[in-house]
Formats: structure tokens, C-alpha cells, sequence
């Protein structure tokens, strides 16, 4: 993994057999981002994607293994009790141009990464919604 800031925006390269979380958790970490939009594109050979059910208040996961194109992974970077917080979507095409994503759990890089970061001045804490059993953006925090 590389990267290089340009004021509020940093543009970063994951590189083979990097995982996708734990490399944007190192830069966070590292820059000490509190709030930041997150867009990215790439290849990945292994990837596990949830869908959450309200119902149950939980993820249905999916683990993928196989040559699929990262069409986007977008998301946010916020806080929860003022510690790192990402939520990612990832859309995927498999190589027979066939598309499907989720909220991205895991994603291991098979080729590359290519992300930016574009860095909001402030934090945006999250709590957890009781009623749908997620954290959600909380503005009076």
C-alpha cells in the first residue's frame, strides 16, 4: 500500500494480496481522518459482501472467490464512541460482465486499488439505531 495527501484529498494504491479494510484503517489511522468520503476501483479475487436483513437485525454473507473487476467501492468514514467507523459498498463484474455487490465485509486486492479519500473537516459520531440494529449518522453527538 502507497499513498500520497493533496491537502483534504489522499489518493492511496493497495496492492496485491491487501485487504481492502485493514489497509484504509492504516491511513486513517495514520492521518487521523474522523470524517471522509471513500470512492475506489480495482480487482479482487476473494471478497465477502452482507446484506442486512431488519428482520432478524443481521448480515446474510456471501463469500466470492474467482476473477471479478471492482467497479466501485464507495462509502464513509466516520466515528463510534470517537474511534474509526468505515461503512463500504462494493459493486463487483464477474468475467462474464455480470454485476452484484453488498456491504463489503472483507476483499483481499488480486491486481490493485485505486481509492480516494476525500477528507471533511469534522466528525460525524454514529449510535445505534434500537429499532433497525445499526449505527446510523448521529448529529447531536
Amino acid at each position: 500500500m502507497d499513498y500520497k495527501r493533496f491537502d483534504k484529498k489522499i489518493v492511496a494504491r493497495f496492492d496485491r494480496g491487501e485487504e481492502v479494510h485493514e489497509s484504509l484503517k492504516k491511513i486513517a489511522l495514520k492521518e487521523d481522518i474522523k470524517l471522509a468520503s471513500i470512492s475506489a476501483i480495482g480487482a479482487t479475487d476473494d471478497f465477502t459482501i452482507g446484506v442486512y436483513k431488519v428482520d432478524d437485525k443481521s448480515y446474510t454473507e456471501k463469500n466470492f472467490k474467482g476473477i471479478y473487476e471492482i467497479l466501485g467501492i464507495n462509502g464513509t468514514i466516520t466515528t463510534k464512541d470517537g474511534k474509526y467507523y468505515p461503512h463500504l459498498h462494493i459493486s463487483v463484474a464477474d468475467d462474464k460482465g455480470a454485476g452484484f455487490g453488498g456491504h463489503l465485509i472483507k476483499s483481499n486486492i488480486s491486481v490493485t486499488c485505486e481509492m480516494v479519500i476525500d477528507i471533511i473537516d469534522g466528525s460525524v459520531e454514529r449510535s445505534e439505531d434500537k429499532d433497525i440494529g445499526i449505527n446510523l449518522f448521529d448529529f447531536n453527538r
